[in-house]
């Protein structure tokens, strides 16, 4: 067995070891999600907690780790008797980001029912999980509904567990960790609110630090044993701690001058609902708790807000997680109370021992990080080329930089949309846009399975092995099954497609008001395709040549990002945008055969620069046609005189065409019917 790299080696990471001891102190804090870049440790802290976790008492042979001096009385494996018992480690159980549902709350146990005509439950990870740690590693590209269930679970301490003929129900407390990357998509905010504490994670960029968190990696590497034999002492303080926190925790008196501060916190940030009041509170009991105290201090309530409140203060989804420290400090000295003021240091608080740090403060933002400069995730602009319009008319701009460019506009404000899809049936990954064939969903029907059997349609597999009984000589209770006899259920339920957004950023466009209208429509597609869980690219073109201006990502996030600074001008290569396009989905096809794409043009149709601009974009508009590919144009045309260039293109894509006023949600009703009817017609 592999020896995991020691809790208390991992270098800074203040804020996300505070979180994570202070879990283990009070599982009812109710978890923590690390978001942060790739390599900076979120995995190793996670995996490492798991050795400072207390060990516990089970009832011998209980599959659900049961407490022998107060088990379950809904134990599935109960009643049990007073008596045998056996101590062993809290488990650190891992969701993989592919488990099924049964593999996460149990399910039916097919093999007993089939040999031995028995209803038998098969307990899933959250009975394994009972009384210890589950850690889901990116838990944003965990499906949605597998997640509703793990937060539920997490929530009621329990687990419920109704089908197939099974009702049960057992106790499912855990240490809930999640880890993600936010580059790759994000959680919805009603997930995110779910998690107790949330913290942001960075690497340092310290050249000493760097240098120690090089020289532990490769220490451990060497001699695991050994490194964490020097570190022995260091563990064997904190888990002592946590055990000294557990039980002084039920004597920490949280005040009213404490709650007063907590909820005037959430009142003046305004949080949705009471969630974020009753964590802070846990959290604040849990920090006095570690800190040695039975009192809960002011410095313990900044703290808990700094923990609790960030993710919750996300009003939309493109909305950054971020607290004004200023405006945290000015409400907890208004609402201070005669206790509260100028309070003594505690040298034994948060700031003290592993996970403390300096307060677990965040660390001020770094040009380098994520968040800091965002000119890395900005698109090159292009300097060269010929000469460009600079206005609607076409003429070329005095002073403007390079190819006629002019500086980005914001987007207007978004709007509600109406749900584009993709004709027919697909089989991608699940999602909220098209109807597919998915592993969850409503069954369908049953067939023969083609590979290994993922879903056993029980009434089918019954119905074909019944006939044959007799003649294979069936004597007990148990049915007599053959591998032909099973069946696999279909199932139906929706998928997330990629929508390929090609927007025409030309001189054309360029008009201020006009653009910023057009940037309000493509951004409500974004909010859409986010809620959908879609993937999103995109593509803008102007001057002389077409632009990548994202890859298909499942971060949407980083497309509203990359659309806001987009900048215009020059001349409507429309073609040289189609082209590249086509392109990026024939290299997606590769990548991710089963997801279907949807193409969004955002342009008004003109096409102009270079020889033919007109036929070039028609020749290149019909490529989509001829593969069936569902799109959508939005006209983005103005003025009184409308040249109908936008719904000529649509023509030759085999899509349809929408002004920006009918893409909201009450005018574009008939919208996906004529998607669909165009696209069938292509085909």
């Amino acid at each position: 067995m592999s020896t995991p790299f020691p809790f208390t080696a991992v270098v800074g990471q203040d804020d996300l070891r505070l979180a994570l001891l202070l879990n283990a102190v009070s599982p009812a804090v109710g978890g923590v999600l690390v978001r942060g870049e790739k390599g900076t440790a979120k995995s190793t802290a996670v995996r490492a907690l798991a050795a400072l976790m207390p060990t516990l008492d089970v009832v011998s042979g209980c599959r659900f780790s049961c407490d022998p001096d107060s088990p379950d009385p809904s134990c599935p494996d109960g009643p049990h008797e007073p008596g045998a018992f056996e101590t062993r480690a809290a488990r650190t159980v891992e969701l993989p980001v592919g488990a099924s549902e049964d593999r996460l709350v149990g399910a039916l146990d097919i093999e007993r029912a089939l040999a031995e005509g028995v209803k038998a439950f098969e307990p899933g990870l959250l009975a394994d999980a009972h009384r210890g740690i589950l850690y889901v590693d990116e838990v944003n590209l965990l499906h949605d509904h597998l997640v509703d269930l793990l937060l539920d679970a997490a929530a009621m301490g329990a687990s419920y567990v109704e089908r197939e003929g099974v009702s049960v129900r057992h106790a499912a407390r855990f240490l809930l960790v999640g880890t993600m990357n936010p580059e790759e998509g994000e959680l919805r905010p009603q997930l995110l609110d779910r998690f107790g504490l949330t913290v942001e994670v960075t690497a340092s960029r310290d050249p000493d630090l760097r240098v120690e968190v090089v020289r532990r990696r490769l220490a451990h590497d060497d001699d695991p044993a050994a490194f964490a034999e020097r570190w022995a002492d260091e563990e064997s303080a904190v888990r002592g701690r946590i055990v000294a926190a557990r039980k002084l925790l039920p004597s920490v008196r949280l005040g009213d001058g404490a709650l007063r501060q907590i909820a005037a916190t959430c009142a003046a940030f305004e949080v949705d609902g009471m969630r974020a009041d009753i964590v802070m509170a846990r959290t604040a009991t849990a920090l006095a708790a570690w800190a040695g105290r039975t009192d809960v201090l002011a410095e313990d309530v900044r703290q808990a807000a700094l923990l609790a409140l960030p993710h919750r203060r996300r009003r939309n989804p493109f909305d950054a997680p971020g607290l004004d420290e200023d405006k945290l400090d000015e409400t907890l000295e208004e609402f201070a109370g005669p206790d509260d003021e100028d309070p003594e240091p505690d040298p034994d608080g948060p700031g003290d021992g592993p996970g403390g740090g300096d307060g677990g403060q965040p660390p001020p933002p770094d040009g380098d990080g994520p968040q800091g400069d965002d000119t890395a995730a900005r698109p090159e602009t292009d300097d060269g080329g010929e000469s460009a319009e600079g206005g609607e008319g076409g003429e070329p701009r005095p002073g403007g930089s390079g190819a006629g460019e002019q500086s980005a506009v914001r987007a207007a404000e978004p709007f509600r949309t109406k749900m584009l899809s993709v004709p027919g049936i697909g089989e991608g990954a699940a999602g909220r846009r098209s109807r597919a064939r998915t592993e969850h969903g409503r069954t369908t029907g049953a067939r023969r399975p083609r590979g290994t059997l993922t879903k056993l349609h029980l009434a089918a597999t019954v119905m074909a092995a019944a006939p044959h009984q007799r003649e294979r000589g069936r004597s007990g209770r148990g049915l007599v099954v053959r591998r032909d006899d099973l069946r696999q259920a279909t199932r139906e339920g929706r998928e997330g497609n990629l929508v390929l957004f090609v927007v025409d950023a030309s001189g054309s466009m360029a008009a201020r008001q006009r653009m910023s209208a057009v940037k309000g429509a493509v951004l409500s597609l974004l909010l859409d395709a986010y809620q959908r869980r879609d993937k999103v690219g995109l593509v803008s073109f102007r001057g002389a040549a077409a632009d990548l201006a994202l890859p298909p990502t499942s971060s949407v996030d980083a497309a509203a990002v990359r659309l806001e600074s987009l900048p215009t001008g020059g001349r409507t290569p429309l073609a040289a945008g189609l082209l590249k396009a086509h392109d990026v989905l024939r290299l997606e096809r590769l990548r991710d055969p089963a997801r279907r794409a949807l193409v969004v043009v955002v342009t008004d149709g003109r096409a102009t620069g270079g020889p033919e601009p007109v036929a070039l974009a028609g020749r290149a508009a019909r490529l989509f046609a001829a593969e069936g590919i569902a799109s959508v144009v939005v006209d983005c045309e103005s003025g009184p005189v409308r040249l109908g260039l936008a719904g000529q293109l649509a023509g030759e894509l085999g899509g349809t065409a929408v002004t920006l006023d009918e893409l909201r949600a009450d005018s574009i009703a008939g919208l996906v019917r004529d998607v669909q009817g165009t696209s069938r017609r292509a085909a």
